[in-house]
């Protein structure tokens, strides 16, 4: 076997041992080039508590923190444009519906046939309609009763059709089967049809005949929604192992399954908003949701058509107020979706 070198003929020189790793010895009397660094991991011992590797950050640390779907939806938000334009609008929206005589000043029910179908002038930007009332003003305050329908639609929606589908679709069998049936019924009445049957033959002038109409039709797709988020999480392990913990039925629904299933019924109830403010002024045009002296954007869009020629103002602004916040709802479920869905990352 060949004798081992000398420390004086190391090719690193001065007469120094390879304590950099520079040169180390194959074993079979050859020798192989390392990298300092590499050098450096060989020669130094383990980092880790058990000595079998180094130290992971641990997310529980101080300054630590773990992430989750909420915490990483709403990172992605406060970067999208499309979020924050549509929260900002919608942001106003909520302002002037509770506050409207900040920015408007007078009776939306305040009317004067002598200044009838006039156009922009001082203390009226938007003229006047063809009964002589401030279009601004009617405007701004028809923002109170499209929002006010549209959220409390939304949330009646929202809790009846998700409670509904998500037992339905926990405990499945019998009941799971009748509440699909049911559901493939609602689907098949039309949405504007309904509404003219039912609502035609209510007398009252408040928004509750309109909100429940909405929750009576809308329920049947959140169902569904709820329904099929609830059975793909109850699949999951960490559902598995509660049951085999001996979780009760409602503990796993309450602190398992729902925070996992919600987030499509969020994405879907968001988007319906936009859609219910804008089924509201169609029932409200055709003469059968709202009615004076209820102040809606409907009802002007309604009362001004006969007077497009002559006023074209007094329909394209309730219109253009309408189609905004429809158009704001919308993206700002748009982004929420995007934020939401893993698979959109």
């Amino acid at each position: 076997m060949p004798e081992p070198m000398p420390p004086e003929s190391y090719p690193s020189g001065g007469g120094r041992a390879p304590e950099d790793g520079a040169i180390a010895a194959t074993g079979m009397g050859g020798a192989m080039d390392l990298a300092t660094s590499e050098g450096e991991t060989l020669e130094r011992a383990p980092a880790g508590p058990d000595g079998t590797g180094p130290t992971e950050p641990d997310a529980s640390a101080p300054g630590e923190r773990a992430r989750s779907l909420w915490s990483d939806a709403w990172r992605d938000l406060r970067r999208n444009p499309v979020f924050i334009i549509s929260a900002l609008v919608i942001l106003f929206l909520v302002f002037i519906s509770l506050w409207p005589s900040v920015i408007a000043s007078g009776s939306p029910l305040k009317c004067d046939l002598a200044k009838a179908q006039e156009g922009s002038q001082q203390g009226a930007p938007f003229g006047y309609d063809g009964q002589g009332c401030n279009v601004y003003t009617r405007t701004v305050y028809g923002a109170r009763t499209s929002v006010t329908v549209g959220v409390l639609a939304t949330l009646g929606v929202a809790l009846f059709g998700s409670v509904l589908g998500g037992l339905a679709g926990f405990f499945g069998g019998v009941g799971d089967s009748f509440l699909s049936r049911i559901t493939d019924i609602f689907f098949a009445i039309p949405v504007v049809l309904g509404g003219l049957v039912l609502l035609s033959v209510v007398t009252s002038n408040t928004v509750w005949p309109v909100i429940g109409f909405m929750v009576l039709l809308g329920w049947p797709q959140i169902s569904r929604i709820a329904r099929g988020s609830v059975i793909t999480a109850k699949q999951n392990d960490y559902v598995q192992a509660a049951r085999a913990l001996g979780a009760s039925n409602s503990r796993m629904l309450l602190r398992h399954i729902a925070p996992n299933a919600v987030a499509p019924v969020i994405v879907v109830a968001t988007i319906a908003l936009g859609t219910y403010i804008a089924l509201e002024a169609t029932l409200s045009y055709l003469g059968v949701g709202l009615k004076p002296p209820t102040v809606s954007w409907g009802i002007d869009i309604s009362a001004a058509s006969p007077y497009i020629r002559n006023a074209p103002h007094a329909l394209l602004w309730p219109s253009g107020a309408l189609a905004l916040t429809v158009l704001a709802f919308i993206m700002l479920g748009d982004a929420v979706r995007d934020a939401l869905d893993p698979k959109l990352r």
